[in-house]
């Protein structure tokens, strides 16, 4: 892929998520944001796109076979992925998370009074969350399987299609939301960065907390970035 200043900062990433790493050190949103230009998003970062473009570039000439793969997946077989990839590690690592927030809020919490602050968004984060994957699972994606199955000639069910955009505003509005909440989150923590007084929980605890937001980074662009982009063509081109 030749990078250009037009193509969509979500379009650069699902070539190779490698360039996401760049994104990240340069405060360029590429998940929740993804669908803003190039030049637009240098521009919102103050960002000089002519420095950005030769480590871009040079990022794309390292092979990814992961994004490939991933973008070359039958839209029902994304689905699943995101499922039992990602949903299963938001769920496997809230109760984890909520009991470190605890513990460091009752024994560092005098003297990091920010810990306060980190539970209590992290805690709406995890309830948002555990309600959004449901709908997810119980509503959208279903859905899409039945576009695919519509489209292979198999059964699709009785629902009617028509109506994907409004479910999938409603969760790109809620990724944004714990996108930004997330953001909030890494500031207050200076980027996950333990104080000197910081025991071995701390440490645990910061590590997973960041690992939690760049999974849930990933998460965000595969369906932002790919998996809602090809519904709402697929859908599109099931009703014409």
């Amino acid at each position: 892929m030749d990078i250009s200043k037009n193509l969509t900062v979500g379009e650069i990433v699902k070539e190779n998520y490698k360039t996401a790493q760049i994104f990240d050190r340069n405060n360029i949103d590429f998940c929740c944001g993804g669908g803003i230009s190039l030049e637009k998003a240098c521009e919102k970062a103050n960002v000089e796109i002519g420095t950005l473009l030769p480590e871009l570039e040079a990022a794309m000439l390292a092979n990814d076979a992961d994004s490939k793969y991933i973008d070359s997946m039958e839209l029902n077989e994304l689905c699943d992925y995101i499922e039992k990839r990602h949903h299963s590690y938001v769920t496997d690592n809230i109760p984890f998370l909520k009991e470190k927030l605890n513990k460091l809020c009752n024994v560092h919490g005098e003297n990091h009074p920010e810990l306060f602050k980190v539970r209590e968004l992290f805690e709406t984060a995890a309830g948002n969350l555990t309600a959004h994957m449901q709908k997810e699972e119980l509503v959208l994606f279903p859905y899409v399987r039945r576009l695919v199955n519509a489209k292979n000639g198999e059964e699709a069910g009785s629902a009617e299609f028509g109506g994907i955009d409004a479910p999938i505003q409603a969760m790109l509005d809620e990724h944004q939301a714990e996108g930004e909440r997330f953001f909030e989150i890494a500031a207050l923590t200076s980027n996950y960065t333990c104080p000197p007084d910081a025991c071995n929980t701390y440490r645990i605890t910061y590590q997973t907390l960041n690992d939690f937001e760049q999974d849930l980074h990933r998460h965000i662009h595969l369906e932002n970035n790919i998996l809602f982009l090809k519904a709402l063509a697929l859908e599109k081109e099931m009703i014409l």
